[in-house]
């Protein structure tokens, strides 16, 4: 595949947005490539318009399917298996955002609630721990929560909600 100069340059800057987000570059470099690919790729394919190896492609494709933003389609004709990108954006965030909250949030809050089960048992001492280990889980409990009621907005009303929501912050002069 023949990248044009505006799919290299996206797929570069998704690699490195993919290193400050804690994501593999090569990964985020092929998850951009896919979803700004008109057809499905096999992996040799992928391996060769970004020059990467074949193995690193396998490795990068095993994990964007884990986070479910790839799927494996079948191409006529063609025993390989052929790869494609969610394209949803709205779809795609729910799925990344769910899979993060998790692999970081769920198990935060697992830690969080044993730490302050274990603080009502110490004295004093642990009195500064327990008030901000509390902070921290109440505020984590309620962006669970709302993420919660985010997850279950069909995607219409989630893209309408948020558009409306920029506009009453602006109005109310805290947004610019």
């Amino acid at each position: 595949m023949k990248l044009s100069p505006i799919q290299e340059k996206f797929i570069l800057h998704w690699g490195e947005m993919g290193t400050r987000w804690g994501i593999n570059r090569t990964v985020a470099q092929i998850h951009a490539l896919l979803y700004v690919s008109p057809q499905a790729l096999h992996a040799e394919e992928i391996a060769k318009t970004l020059s990467v190896a074949r193995s690193n492609v396998s490795t990068s494709l095993r994990e964007l399917q884990g986070w479910g933003i790839v799927k494996i389609v079948h191409v006529l004709g063609d025993r390989r298996d052929h790869f494609e990108s969610m394209t949803d954006v709205w779809e795609m965030f729910r799925v990344v955002f769910e899979e993060r909250k998790r692999r970081e949030i769920d198990p935060t809050l697992q830690v969080l609630r044993e730490c302050l089960a274990q603080s009502e048992k110490s004295g004093k001492e642990e009195a500064l721990t327990r008030q901000r280990i509390g902070n921290m889980l109440e505020f984590l409990e309620t962006m669970d929560a709302g993420f919660e009621q985010v997850r279950r907005m069909p995607t219409e009303s989630l893209a309408k909600f948020m558009k409306t929501l920029g506009k009453i912050l602006k109005t109310l002069g805290l947004m610019s």
